[in-house]
C-alpha cells in the first residue's frame, strides 16, 4: 500500500514560504541537485537563493566549482555592474564539464547578483565562490602571477611549487601516476608555498576588497595543497580521494564564513551526493563522508539546513564518458521501489516535502533507492546504477520534488552568445 506523503504545493517562489520558515536562523543552507544538467534544479535553487539573500541576509553563494573561475565571477558581481554580459563572463568556465556553471540559468543569477549588489556598500555585497579542488594548475598560475607582481618573498616558494609540477604538462593525473611508486613528489613544495603566503603582509586592493584579494591567493595555495593530495589518493582507490575533496570543500566553506565575519550566512550549491548527510546512505559503509555530514558535525544540526532535489522523468545534459561532448539525454521513468517512483505515484506533481513531517511515515524510516545522475550518464544503464540507498528524512531537512524536468541550457558558441534561449531569465 502506498503511504500518503505529507507535502506542500510548489508552483511559484511564494510556495517556498514553509521552507523559509523552517530554515529559520540556520547559518548554512545546502541546496542539492540530482544531476548537474537539469534546468529546474538551477532555477528553483536560484529562487530560494534570492529569497535567502533578501529576507534572511545571507552573504555569499558557494558552489561545486573551481576557485579561480568563481572568484572572477565574484569580482564581477561586486565591482562591475556594467561589465561584460554574464554569458560572456561565464566563458571563464572552460574546463569539462563546462555546462555546470557555463549555462544560461547561472547567467540569470549572475545578472541578478550584479543588480542586487549595485546599490550596496562593499561590505554588504553578496559574493560567489567556488569550493572545489580541481584547479591545481590554474591556481598555481594565479599564485605565481600575483606574488610576482607584488614582489613578495612568497614568490620564490610559489615558483618552486610551479616548477615542481612543470614536467607533468599541466596534467595532475600524469603527476599522480609519476609519483605513485617513488618517494619524490611536490607535497613539500605546495605546503611551503601555503605557509609562505600565510606569513606575508596584506596587500592593498581595489574598492575595499583587500582582504578578499589576499584571501583568494591563500585559497589558491590551499587548493594546490589539497589537489596534490587528491590526485595521489585517486590512484589508491576507495573513498580516500572523495574524502580529500569533501574535506577541502568543508574547509573552504569555513574559511569563507570566517572571512565574512561571525554573523555571516552561506548558501551552498552542490550535488545531492555532497550535501545530503552521508551517514544516512550506503556511503558510510565505504568510509566516505561529505559536506552535509561535516557541516552538521561542525556547526551543529540546528545551524545547518539541507535541501535535496529530485525528479521522476525528463531530460538532462551530460556526457557519455569523461570529457565527451555534452548531449541532451532522456531521463527515463524512475526505477520501481525508488523514492522518485513513490513520489510520482503518491503525489504526481511538483511538491515541497519537509522532513519534520515525513518522519511520521514508517516506510521512509528505512533506506530507499534515490536517483543520482552525474556528469557522465548512460540512461540505458539506469537499472544497474545511478541510485543511492537513502533514509530520506534524515539525509535531508527538506526535499523539492519536480515530477517532470528538462535539460539545462548550456551557453552557446561565442558567435551567438548574446542570444538567450526562450523565456530567459526564467521565473518559477
Amino acid at each position: 500500500m502506498t503511504p500518503k506523503l505529507p507535502h506542500h504545493p510548489l508552483q511559484s517562489a511564494a510556495d517556498l514560504d514553509p521552507l523559509l520558515a523552517q530554515i529559520g536562523d540556520a547559518r548554512v543552507v545546502l541546496l542539492g541537485e540530482a544531476s548537474h544538467g537539469t534546468h529546474e534544479y538551477y532555477t528553483w535553487r536560484a529562487a530560494l537563493t534570492k529569497r535567502l539573500i533578501q529576507e534572511k541576509g545571507f552573504r555569499f553563494v558557494a558552489v561545486e566549482g573551481d576557485w579561480p573561475d568563481c572568484f572572477e565571477v565574484n569580482l564581477a558581481v561586486k565591482q562591475q555592474p556594467d561589465g561584460k554580459p554574464a554569458a560572456q563572463l561565464l566563458k571563464t568556465f572552460n574546463r569539462w564539464p563546462t555546462w555546470m556553471w557555463g549555462n544560461w540559468e547561472i547567467a540569470a543569477l549572475v545578472d541578478w547578483l550584479r543588480q542586487h549588489n549595485a546599490a550596496l556598500p562593499s561590505e554588504q555585497k553578496v559574493g560567489f565562490y567556488g569550493l572545489d579542488v580541481y584547479s591545481l594548475w590554474e591556481s598555481l598560475e594565479q599564485i605565481v602571477q600575483y606574488a610576482g607582481q607584488k614582489g613578495e618573498a612568497a614568490a620564490q616558494a610559489a615558483q618552486r611549487a610551479y616548477h615542481c609540477f612543470e614536467p607533468y604538462s599541466a596534467d595532475p593525473q600524469e603527476y599522480a601516476q609519476a609519483v605513485a611508486f617513488v618517494s619524490e613528489d611536490c607535497e613539500d613544495e605546495v605546503l611551503n608555498m601555503l605557509r609562505a603566503l600565510q606569513r606575508r603582509t596584506p596587500t592593498p586592493g581595489p574598492d575595499g576588497l583587500e582582504k578578499e584579494i589576499d584571501f583568494a591567493t591563500e585559497q589558491n595555495a590551499l587548493v594546490a595543497v589539497n589537489a596534490e593530495r587528491y590526485y595521489k589518493a585517486m590512484l589508491r582507490g576507495g573513498g580516500s580521494s572523495w574524502n580529500v575533496r569533501d574535506h577541502h570543500m568543508m574547509e573552504t566553506l569555513q574559511r569563507l564564513l570566517d572571512l565574512h565575519g561571525p554573523d555571516s550566512k552561506a548558501i551552498v550549491w552542490e550535488h545531492n551526493t555532497h550535501v545530503g548527510d552521508a551517514r544516512y546512505t550506503d556511503m558510510v559503509a565505504d568510509g566516505m563522508v561529505n559536506v552535509g555530514q561535516l557541516a552538521r558535525q561542525q556547526f551543529g544540526r540546528e545551524q545547518v539546513y539541507i535541501v535535496g532535489f529530485g525528479s521522476y522523468q525528463g531530460s538532462v545534459i551530460a556526457g557519455k564518458s569523461w570529457g565527451a561532448p555534452l548531449e541532451v539525454m532522456p531521463v527515463p521513468e524512475a526505477r520501481n521501489n525508488s523514492w522518485e517512483a513513490l513520489l510520482h505515484t503518491d503525489i504526481g506533481r511538483d511538491a515541497l516535502l519537509l522532513s519534520s513531517e515525513l518522519r511520521t511515515v514508517p516506510a521512509l524510516q528505512d533506506h530507499l533507492n534515490h536517483r543520482a545522475i552525474g556528469v557522465v550518464y548512460r540512461p540505458e544503464r539506469e537499472k544497474y546504477g545511478n541510485y543511492v540507498p537513502t533514509v530520506i528524512p534524515e539525509r535531508y531537512d527538506a526535499f523539492l520534488y519536480l515530477d517532470q524536468t528538462r535539460a539545462l541550457h548550456p551557453l552557446p558558441t561565442p558567435t551567438d552568445e548574446h542570444v538567450p534561449p526562450d523565456m530567459y531569465p526564467w521565473g518559477v
